[in-house]
């Protein structure tokens, strides 16, 4: 992983991590054991999610450049649709807090969302490669007339 995807991978998940230790810390003091375990739960899954999706969006960039943009709105749209499923299928269980688990689960999503967004208004980003230009400029060979 370049220097730049890792800066920005670290912009975003330490947000998103202290999140869902916040969401843990406040679910524990509400709902107890179930409802911190439901917490936990809930931001792990976010925080994998979303790693997952801009690991693939970065892949995306390197290999397929034309195709970014709408990968990167088809993968958003599959993330909260499987988001959407977990809550769903979780509803009702009695292993955690389900209404912990889902708050957590929105929570650290939107941080995730925000810090990726700070991330790349703030990444310096070049509008033009500055080495093609040494690379491009060829030496004169033979006469100049």
């Amino acid at each position: 992983m370049p220097s730049n995807d890792a800066r920005n991978l670290l912009q975003i998940a330490v947000p998103s991590a202290a999140a869902g230790v916040i969401a843990v810390a406040v679910s524990a003091a509400v709902a107890g054991g179930k409802g911190a375990i439901g917490a936990a739960v809930g931001a792990v899954i976010a925080i994998l999610f979303m790693g997952i999706g801009l690991y693939v969006l970065q892949r995306t960039a390197k290999t397929l450049p034309q195709l970014f943009q709408a990968m990167g709105l088809m993968l958003y749209m599959a993330q909260l649709l499987l988001l959407f499923i977990f809550v769903a299928v979780f509803k009702g269980t009695s292993l955690f807090n389900p209404k912990a688990f889902a708050l957590s689960l929105v929570v650290t999503t939107v941080v995730w969302m925000a810090a990726q967004a700070r991330a790349h208004m703030k990444a310096k980003i070049f509008y033009v490669d500055p080495d093609s230009e040494k690379s491009e400029k060829h030496e004169k060979t033979g006469p100049s007339s």
